[in-house]
């Protein structure tokens, strides 16, 4: 995530495994200037706990929307959405839970769907 289109000002750069950026105006031929809206992070066997941790604590700091966690192996999916500055963890979901948001209108994720083509 970039503050400015001048690289000099670049002050943390991530790369997550999604991103949504609704505003095309944040994206350049580097990047995204500015935070994403939604970021999704797919974990694998490679995560760890340190790297999950430093993450949010970037993300949130950066003003992204709503982070998501999506565990293939444990066919989980877990929404972090900003309120007031800091983000409010969603319940556990899992299969037979559909995933909505405000910020993509009209889009609904069936996690049976998602879990089944992951690990078919």
């Amino acid at each position: 995530m970039r503050r400015s289109a001048d690289d000099r000002d670049v002050v943390t750069v991530v790369q997550p495994d999604i991103c949504v950026i609704c505003d095309l105006k944040k994206i350049d031929t580097k990047g995204c200037i500015g935070s994403p809206d939604i970021i999704i992070e797919i974990l694998s066997p490679g995560n760890n706990t340190k790297e999950l941790q430093n993450k949010y604590e970037i993300y949130e700091e950066a003003g992204v929307l709503e982070y998501w966690i999506i565990h293939p192996v444990e066919e989980t999916f877990l929404k972090y959405v900003l309120i007031e500055n800091q983000f409010q963890p969603s319940r556990l979901l899992t299969v037979g839970d559909l995933v909505t948001t405000p910020i993509l209108p009209g889009f609904i994720m069936d996690l049976k769907e998602l879990f089944a083509e992951a690990n078919g």
